[in-house]
């Protein structure tokens, strides 16, 4: 998969980007327990997008790095689809 191909809601089995910058990390609170969440921007050949990175995957990757993410899912916010792993979703490093 691409991301050209992506579409909001929408399953993502399997897609593989490289990472081009990582935005400010925010921390948040919800069902009293801290947090921590970052966009990231990612890049294919086919164009680039947003992806959501939460808690322990915020250090897990920086700019340079090449990622698949694996069970994801894609959202829409503000009107740009952004990829997030969601609940049952993996980043592994390539």
């Amino acid at each position: 998969m691409k991301i050209n191909e992506l579409q909001s809601r929408q399953q993502v089995d399997e897609i593989s980007v490289e990472v081009v910058e990582i935005g400010p990390v925010r921390e948040f609170q919800k069902f009293g327990e801290a947090g921590r969440v970052a966009s990231a921007t990612v890049k294919d050949s086919s164009g680039q997008t947003t992806m959501t990175l939460w808690n322990d995957q915020v250090d897990l990757v920086k700019p340079g790095d090449k990622i698949k993410l694996e069970n994801g899912y894609v959202n829409e916010w503000q009107g740009e689809i952004q990829l997030t792993t969601g609940r049952k979703g993996t980043i592994k490093k390539l």
